[in-house]
């Protein structure tokens, strides 16, 4: 009975002191750790924020260019339209009919 009996050892206010420190040494180098991943994870998160911003400027440039009006097509002329035209602008540049059909080659009949 007297070995179960044994006292334990009490250990100075400084040992206890000291362990406590050896704990706190641990847990700071614990939180140092966790701000390294923290700053890895927000830089990876800023790129994947920078990256979902690029692609809504891409779809709101799509976007403008979706409701920008398009600028109004010139109908195509005729055959028709075209020779008439031709006609008018040689008439305003002071050729008479007769000298146009002299120049096209055909022969105007009255």
């Amino acid at each position: 009975m007297a070995d179960s009996e044994t006292k334990r050892v009490r250990r100075t206010p400084e040992e206890r002191a000291a362990e406590i420190d050896s704990k706190i040494g641990v847990i700071t180098q614990s939180i140092e750790g966790l701000e390294a991943k923290k700053q890895s994870a927000i830089a990876s998160f800023d790129e994947k924020i920078a990256a979902a911003q690029e692609r809504i400027k891409v779809l709101e440039g799509k976007k403008q260019e979706i409701l920008a009006p398009k600028p109004p097509r010139k109908p195509r002329k005729t055959k028709k339209q075209k020779i008439q035209e031709i006609l008018k602008e040689a008439q305003k540049s002071g050729m008479k009919p007769e000298e146009i059909a002299e120049k096209l080659g055909i022969n105007l009949s009255e």
